[in-house]
């Protein structure tokens, strides 16, 4: 993984690095690893926040072999919350995690991983910028501060706050440029509910399952739009694309207008306590909203809506849409629209065991190259166990 490192003490901290990640121990900061493997805390740090190697180099081999050794059934994107106690770290400021599950002091890390029911690794890192970490997006007097919290910090002039989803398609670009493609994406609400992200994914072809809130809107397949007709009073309309007859009903409607006999039990895999096992709906639908991309004709895509309606519930719990095709099974959709109980597993590995939130650094530069490096710990230890021949624990 540290080929492209050109120099042999940079591939030697590096390993150093990764011991100490590895190693037993509450703490995974530098000053705690360097007590336990024996070395000088300052050449960790060194080599984490002013040595000069390619960061992107690494994670792009370390995601190539992710894939090689994962074979994945699909991609999930999410975010952690990495809660801080000051104001100083690259991105830190007082907003909602949902590993928190509140508003906090904390840091935002938008990732991408490879899954499948029995291994997952990440693929790519970005740490979201709030608006008050752009001196573009906030007001005159607030520059000069915050232009100098981001040249302390030596966050890159290019890198401006963007939406988390735009951050997601940053990565997908930067893999497919490695020649590394979905088989299709999984996400939850945060994602899926943005029709802006689910156009990009279908304007590069990905396939996508996705979780949405129930009272996002959408039209039955077989309804058609019509051309738009001017009365000939008042201005002429703005718009000029065909536009739906009817007005788009909440996906809960779609749901309850199909009812209980719809309803199909599924089971999707072995969990700790045996077979899980609910009850779903079906459905075909086409997405609405002004947003959501349409073709020459101006319909709207069709898309399976999937909704999880247990019998001991009156109302549907959880909502899916996806690109998938219209051929895929049902067990398979919810097989897919599970998978990202993954990423759950990836976040409390990464964070209680490799200490993917314990770099206490202030820079850019080094948040990025502690998670890359918490990443090839993570990746080595899915390989072990993943290896047939590894030696069991007694």
């Amino acid at each position: 993984m540290f080929t492209p490192l050109v120099r042999s003490d940079q591939r030697a901290k590096g390993e150093t690095y990764l011991r100490g990640l590895l190693l037993d121990g509450r703490r995974k900061s530098m000053q705690p690893m360097a007590d336990r493997l024996g070395v000088d805390h300052q050449g960790l740090q060194q080599f984490v926040t002013t040595s000069t190697w390619d960061t992107t180099a690494v994670r792009m081999r370390l995601a190539r072999r992710a894939v090689d050794v994962i074979e994945p059934v699909a991609w999930v994107v999410d975010d952690t919350g990495f809660p801080k106690d000051g104001k100083s770290s690259p991105g830190v400021a007082r907003q909602y995690s949902g590993t928190l599950g509140k508003v906090a002091n904390c840091q935002i890390g938008v990732s991408v991983h490879a899954v499948t029911d029995t291994a997952s690794c990440p693929l790519g890192w970005r740490l979201y910028l709030p608006t008050v970490w752009d001196d573009d997006a906030v007001d005159e007097a607030a520059r000069p501060e915050v232009a100098t919290a981001r040249a302390r910090c030596g966050i890159p002039d290019e890198e401006r706050h963007r939406p988390k989803w735009a951050l997601v398609v940053e990565m997908l670009d930067d893999l497919a440029g490695y020649g590394l493609r979905p088989p299709l994406l999984a996400a939850d609400a945060g994602y899926g509910d943005n029709s802006q992200f689910r156009s990009a994914l279908d304007e590069r072809g990905i396939g996508y399952i996705m979780q949405v809130k129930g009272d996002a809107l959408a039209h039955e397949p077989g309804v058609q739009p019509v051309p738009r007709v001017w009365s000939g009073r008042g201005r002429p309309p703005t718009r000029t694309e065909p536009r739906y007859p009817k007005t788009a009903i909440s996906l809960v409607e779609h749901v309850h207008a199909a009812g209980r006999e719809a309803v199909e039990t599924i089971t999707w895999r072995e969990g700790s306590k045996g077979l899980m096992s609910s009850q779903f709906v079906f459905l075909r639908v086409r997405p609405a909203g002004h947003r959501v991309a349409r073709d020459a004709d101006g319909l709207l895509p069709e898309r399976w809506l999937i909704a999880q309606w247990p019998d001991d519930e009156a109302e549907p719990v959880k909502y899916w849409l996806s690109s998938l095709p219209a051929t895929t099974s049902h067990t398979d959709l919810v097989c897919y629209g599970k998978i990202r109980w993954r990423i759950e597993h990836d976040y409390r590995e990464l964070k209680t065991g490799l200490g993917l939130d314990h770099f206490e650094g202030r820079s850019w530069i080094g948040w990025h190259r502690h998670v890359t490096l918490v990443t090839a710990a993570h990746l080595f230890i899915t390989e072990l166990r993943s290896d047939p021949k590894a030696a069991a624990p007694a």
